[in-house]
């Protein structure tokens, strides 16, 4: 598996969407893949968007290859300066394990092309690397991962999930998720060894991520960080 992921990362670039145009792709392809799925309902405008697209500590991250972007999701980032995330509303009690200098990383409205579904290019794998990055980056300390049951299997394997809470009605979708947990900071070594790819690949430029700092609505963690290469 590791050879297809390294393969694949000499044909991928990751990109920080921010143009309203790019960002217009994304949620065309998240109404694409949520409609494959039967996870929403049909829409006359053809995209999925929702008013968390908008908030300051928002980053969407997409990979492209050949110019077309095949894979997406987006990053919310908690800390004492904002508490603004999908998944904490569905999942509020969350913040109360979290202490006032900790910081979670909410990925979610992860989509991949059906295009290249089955194909061998390893684009879950590729854009799982969005949030492990992110993590790194922002010096997070808890990692979440609301997803449907059927994916938690490959989240505890290999990213070192834990089931946190039960499903419960997630906003805008007709399938329940569960809430899945990560200490990050006591995971991430293992996982690396485990998976290298999942961390930066320095032979690899455009696999590298750009992340913005978003110094204004978000506060690393005061605990060691880990930087990115």
């Amino acid at each position: 598996m590791d050879e297809h992921i390294d393969e694949a990362l000499k044909q991928v670039r990751y990109k920080v969407m921010t143009d309203s145009s790019d960002l217009e792709t994304i949620y065309r392809l998240r109404y694409t893949c949520y409609r494959a799925q039967r996870s929403i309902a049909e829409n006359e405008f053809g995209r999925m968007t929702d008013p968390f697209d908008e908030t300051a500590n928002c980053v969407h991250v997409a990979v492209l290859m050949n110019d077309e972007v095949l894979a997406a999701l987006r990053l919310h980032l908690v800390s004492k300066l904002s508490h603004v995330s999908p998944t904490l509303e569905v999942f509020p009690e969350v913040l109360d394990r979290v202490e006032n200098d900790e910081t979670v990383l909410d990925p979610t409205r992860f989509v991949i092309s059906p295009k290249v579904r089955g194909s061998r290019v390893p684009l879950h794998f590729l854009a799982l690397r969005i949030p492990f990055l992110a993590a790194m980056f922002y010096g997070i300390d808890w990692a979440l991962a609301p997803v449907r049951s059927e994916h938690t299997a490959f989240y505890r394997r290999y990213l070192g999930y834990k089931p946190e809470l039960e499903a419960r009605v997630y906003p805008g979708l007709k399938k329940p998720v569960q809430l899945l947990i990560a200490n990050f900071r006591e995971q991430r070594d293992a996982v690396l060894a485990r998976t290298p790819v999942f961390g930066p690949v320095s032979e690899f430029p455009n696999a590298n991520i750009a992340f913005p700092e978003l110094s204004e609505v978000y506060a690393p963690s005061q605990k060691r960080r880990f930087k990115v290469a």
